[in-house]
């Protein structure tokens, strides 16, 4: 895990790599739970028979759900002790050019792509992160988001 204690200390790490996560491993119970919270039962991600006859022979994680694991990868990758609090603010993009199947391990590395100051002594951070299936030859996931630290 990598801190960075100041704002200072990201200024110039801009266009470049802050740090990749840990390995996270997507199972079944994970989607299923996921499929439950947003009410997206679609056989794809939920039915293990009927996907063994998909396209990619078994079930796959829902592209949303590969994004909503952001958080989680961001907590094993770095953390910024600058400013009392941080909130997400958004995205600017996101594609997912690779499914996840099932059993599948996936790791993110976050390039910091901008650093704004904001009012009240707050920066907004832009950052790439690009989502890895392990084995894979393409990203899972690119989504470019937005932070606020105030």
């Amino acid at each position: 895990m990598r801190v960075f204690e100041s704002f200072t200390e990201l200024e110039s790490l801009v266009g470049q790599e802050l740090a990749t996560s840990d390995w996270l491993t997507i199972e079944q119970s994970r989607i299923d739970q996921f499929a439950q919270a947003t009410g997206d039962h679609q056989w794809i991600h939920c039915d293990p028979k009927q996907a063994a006859e998909g396209p990619y022979g078994t079930t796959i994680a829902h592209g949303f759900l590969t994004l909503a694991l952001l958080p989680a990868l961001t907590a094993t990758a770095y953390k910024i002790g600058a400013g009392r609090m941080g909130i997400n603010y958004g995205l600017n993009k996101v594609r997912f050019p690779a499914p996840v199947p099932v059993g599948s391990k996936v790791r993110a590395t976050f390039v910091l792509k901008a650093l704004e100051k904001l009012d009240n002594d707050g920066m907004q951070l832009t950052v790439t992160a690009t989502i890895e299936r392990e084995g894979g030859d393409k990203p899972v996931c690119v989504a470019e988001t937005l932070a606020r630290r105030y």
